[in-house]
């Protein structure tokens, strides 16, 4: 019965050779990390400021009104207008329209009929419905087939160019009148 009894370093079949060996000093566990879910307040990046959007506003179709128009808006006319449009928007006049007046605007669309000059447009649209009296200043010109033309057109050229033109004319004329030619 010593064999059961005995206590030997040597070791045993069913224990691996490793578990007989003391065990080394295990560095103590950390405690895991505890994660910060506290709101912080992060401003979001700066974006620019959106454009205002261009309100629209309409002459129907039934008025007829005599005056100015001025603003950043868009412009359409359904009837009938006397008077000169300076908008920084668009102008529409429609078919059936008739406006009496200069014309100051981005982008000038005629289906109606329009008496007086476009001036500095970047845009131009002739449809095959309208009739335009005037003179015309525009970066571009569209002519639909149809539509009714009668006075002079200076198109491509951009404000720069044109301004250009004016200066030098306007010099050459004053040099005239200082040497009195």
């Amino acid at each position: 019965m010593a064999i059961f009894n005995s206590q030997s370093n040597a070791p045993k079949k069913d224990q691996p050779s490793f578990a007989a060996d003391t065990p080394a000093s295990v560095p103590p566990r950390e405690a895991p990390a505890v994660a910060d879910f506290t709101p912080t307040q992060v401003t979001p990046p700066r974006a620019a400021p959106p454009e205002p959007v261009a309100k629209e506003s309409l002459i129907a179709a039934d008025l007829t009104i005599e005056g100015k128009i001025e603003g950043s808006g868009h412009v359409r006319i359904a009837g009938k207008f006397k008077g000169d449009v300076n908008v920084q928007g668009n102008l529409r006049i429609e078919e059936g329209a008739r406006l009496n007046g200069g014309v100051k605007a981005r982008q000038v669309v005629v289906a109606g009929e329009l008496d007086g000059n476009i001036q500095s447009a970047e845009k131009v649209e002739l449809l095959a419905s309208s009739v335009l009296t005037g003179d015309v200043k525009a970066g571009s010109m569209t002519v639909a087939a149809g539509s009714k033309i009668r006075g002079h057109v200076e198109c491509g050229w951009d404000a720069s160019e044109a301004s250009g033109r004016r200066g030098k004319a306007e010099v050459v004329e004053q040099r005239e009148r200082a040497t009195g030619s």
